[in-house]
């Protein structure tokens, strides 16, 4: 294969990953004189805040991807190829794809990060994480077809295992599916399902730490912890998974309980590029970038978002938060760099603005740190989706997840509830 990138004379940036740090350099860059090429396995870009509302059934997985293509249309420096980086020779400074080798004079590494499972293989192949489209979609089909096997099912035993729900992990992720549940426990599913008893259904989320939201503060910790015990939702603070064989999960505080669904959202970990010198490796596979995020040990790789690992910002002397906000600033300072290079001018450090923090708990329910004063509720709620509207990529799809959420507030229902797996691809015919 080609990758059949043109060559110009323009300096080409070679973006690998089209997240919030990968996409909004892009982006900043379109009028600049680099060439860009953009590597993504997907053709779309995903809004990963939302997911948690994909796997509930609460959005259409469409109302927060958007295609690269449509961002980038009559762009003539930008190229976008749809294919996997397997490696990068930064001696002859290429990027090996699936696709066959690129050539850059810069590279930006946007690989974001993954789900860490803390070397447990084990629960890495039957919880359920939530790290891309697919992933939520296969979750909304594993819930929604608990359901139904609870309709056919003759064993009370075998009931108690599909009627308990395990969220593992207390940050935004785990809070926000946890008290998604709960509402579809209340007011979704004992409509669609009247034969069963909804009383017998267990919403859990562990912690191993022993608060909520670690990356807030305490008042809005509280706050989450008291909407989800109102919620119903059963909150087990310093306690980790310690086991769990795809029916029973034993914790590290002796609990133990049956379940056929657990739901991973407890912690992250670095997409980490094969060639990249492993020195620069640090905790949770993050690559120690400089204040210029220009990866230690290199005068032309770049890595910015969920990949970085800033410890110079004095504000941050453990390392950036890995949230939208410092994937998106550090990607608008980086493009301003990459044009004072061109030209020749001094360059600027990265300094993180901490816009705040947020979280949502369910309907008419959020908290909201912002850098002076922290508050909760309704308008912490109304907050929560402004903000979030905003950021979706795309008018029609702020239309319709706006749509949605109205539909779904004054009707307390959701008409998404399907089950839809792909079929495999028929075989070509061999002449």
């Amino acid at each position: 294969m080609n990758p059949n990138i043109p060559e110009v004379e323009s300096k080409r940036i070679v973006v690998v990953g089209g997240g919030f740090a990968g996409l909004t350099l892009c982006r900043d860059l379109v009028k600049s004189d680099y060439q860009i090429v953009l590597l993504d396995k997907h053709n779309y870009h995903m809004f990963q805040p939302l997911f948690y509302q994909v796997a509930t059934a609460g959005l259409e997985p469409s109302a927060i991807s958007f295609p690269y293509r449509k961002v980038f249309q009559n762009k003539k420096n930008v190229h976008i190829r749809k294919t996997e980086v397997l490696s990068v020779d930064t001696d002859k400074k290429i990027v090996h794809t699936t696709i066959g080798e690129i050539r850059y004079d810069y590279l930006v590494i946007g690989t974001g990060a993954t789900t860490n499972f803390f070397g447990n293989k084990q629960l890495e192949e039957i919880t359920h994480p939530m790290k891309s489209v697919a992933q939520a979609l296969g979750l909304r089909n594993s819930i929604l077809q608990t359901f139904e096997n609870i309709l056919i099912s003759e064993c009370e035993e075998e009931q108690e295992g599909m009627m308990n729900f395990v969220v593992v992990g207390g940050g935004p992720t785990g809070v926000e599916t946890a008290g998604a549940i709960a509402e579809m426990k209340k007011y979704i599913l004992p409509k669609d399902y009247p034969e069963i008893d909804f009383n017998r259904m267990n919403i859990y989320l562990v912690e191993a730490a022993p608060r909520l939201l670690n990356g807030m503060s305490d008042k809005s910790a509280r706050k989450a912890y008291e909407y989800l015990m109102k919620m119903g939702v059963k909150v087990w603070l310093n306690a980790a998974v310690s086991e769990y064989d795809g029916k029973v999960v034993s914790l590290s505080n002796g609990a133990r309980m049956k379940t056929d669904t657990i739901i991973w959202a407890a912690g992250v970990r670095g997409n980490f590029v094969e060639g990249i010198n492993t020195d620069v490796m640090a905790r949770g596979q993050r690559m120690k970038v400089d204040g210029f995020n220009k990866v230690e040990g290199y005068d032309d790789v770049y890595a910015i978002g969920d990949i970085a690992l800033q410890q110079n910002d004095p504000k941050f002397p453990n390392g950036h938060p890995q949230v939208a906000q410092v994937a998106i600033q550090s990607a608008v300072n980086l493009a301003k760099n990459f044009k004072h290079i061109a030209k020749g001018e001094t360059q600027k450090q990265f300094i993180y603005n901490d816009l705040g923090s947020m979280a949502t708990v369910g309907r008419n329910r959020a908290v909201v740190d912002l850098p002076a004063f922290h508050f909760g509720g309704f308008f912490a709620w109304m907050v929560w989706m402004f903000i979030h509207l905003r950021s979706i990529l795309g008018t029609k799809n702020k239309v319709q997840t706006f749509v949605n959420w109205i539909w779904s507030y004054f009707t307390y229902d959701q008409s998404l509830r399907l089950i839809i797996k792909a079929t495999q691809k028929p075989k070509k015919q061999l002449k």
